[in-house]
């Protein structure tokens, strides 16, 4: 099938879509009514693409047909200009159209959950883990979503061991998948008394949250201690028995919360991250399974690779999977990360669409 046998398929399938909204029976059912309101606007922009590219295919054949007929040379004038425009204008649409018809990535419209671990580099690490998470926590924030955190484990001059955060927003995960992997920074450690440059990382795990249909816990593999909150918190927080500690058997995760004051929301977070994690393991090991779609992708298989590296004496940023360097670290470093992502998109898609091509 050609791609635009597919998108006929596409406008007919919208149109069902249309015609089932309208039934009064599937406006009653909200779980179906949501389901279809939600493939509409998945279809809406490969629809608005089609109809534009075929509003441009009528205006060449119109414009080609008036250079035949017409003797007129003002009109023919015009005609060639837009015969050109929509020349020009349809070969930009077929490429538009052709990376909306990319096979999509069914977690792509969920929230996500990220984690970030100091590695290598001692306490520097740690301060570099607290400045990823301050980085990420920017642009978040910029895009109008919402940052929850999760779980931490702060050391004593600001870094962050780890950290564990929920992020909400439309299409988190399609656009925060793209940070999986190390970051590596390369500066001067305010506890360097010599002024060597030192190398450190952290690492980064960016998991589409799971809903409980995306992964049952049988509650034989779980132990849920509860306990004191420890560190900084409000009055409530230090004197109930409000932190969580859940241990699953079968894979040894260990989570802990303590961020809210209720036991109750402080198990509800220890779960969300669980399932995430669970079914992160799950999402490896299909890419493993699948490891020419892996190497197709932009990252967001390994998590050992090694993906960017933060270099402060030069003011470089540097994405080693895409060869792209910008010299605007201190911008980076306070969220303005678009730049990057939009680079890691456009990378993913052309593999993608030279794999379709082979």
């Amino acid at each position: 099938m050609d791609m635009f046998d597919r998108l006929e398929d596409t406008v007919n399938r919208y149109e069902d879509i249309n015609a089932e909204l309208a039934n009064p029976d599937v406006v009653n059912d909200q779980a179906k009514f949501r389901k279809l309101m939600k493939e509409q606007a998945n279809l809406t922009p490969i629809i608005s693409a089609y109809t534009e590219y075929k509003t441009n295919k009528q205006n060449v054949e119109d414009s080609l047909a008036i250079l035949d007929e017409e003797s007129d040379e003002e009109l023919k004038d015009l005609a060639k200009e837009e015969l050109a425009e929509s020349k020009a204008r349809i070969a930009e649409l077929e490429n538009e159209l052709k990376i909306l018809l990319l096979p999509k990535d069914p977690n792509d419209d969920k929230d996500i959950i990220m984690e970030i671990r100091a590695g290598a580099g001692g306490e520097e690490a740690a301060l570099f883990a607290a400045e990823l998470f301050r980085m990420y926590t920017h642009y978040v924030e910029s895009k109008g979503w919402k940052v929850e955190v999760l779980s931490g484990d702060e050391t004593g001059i600001g870094g962050l061991k780890e950290i564990e955060f929920m992020v909400k927003g439309q299409g988190a995960y399609s656009i925060m998948k793209y940070e999986s992997g190390v970051h590596r920074v390369q500066r001067v450690p305010v506890t360097e008394s010599n002024g060597r440059i030192q190398t450190s990382t952290a690492s980064v795990a960016c998991m589409p949250e799971a809903e409980e249909v995306d992964i049952q816990i049988n509650e034989k593999d779980i132990r849920i201690d509860v306990m004191r909150a420890s560190g900084n918190g409000g009055q409530c927080v230090n004197t109930t028995d409000s932190a969580v500690r859940l241990t699953h058997y079968p894979t040894g995760i260990v989570i802990y919360s303590q961020t809210e004051k209720s036991q109750i929301q402080n198990k509800e977070k220890a779960f969300a991250l669980l399932r995430a994690k669970l079914y992160d393991i799950e999402t490896q090991k299909a890419h493993d399974a699948e490891a020419d779609a892996r190497r197709s992708q932009i990252g967001t298989g390994d998590r050992a690779e090694k993906i960017r590296t933060y270099n402060f004496p030069q003011g470089r940023v540097t994405d080693h999977r895409i060869g792209l360097t910008l010299y605007k670290l201190d911008k980076i470093m306070d969220g303005d990360i678009q730049e990057i992502i939009d680079a890691c998109i456009a990378a993913d898609q052309a593999a993608k669409l030279a794999k379709m091509g082979e």
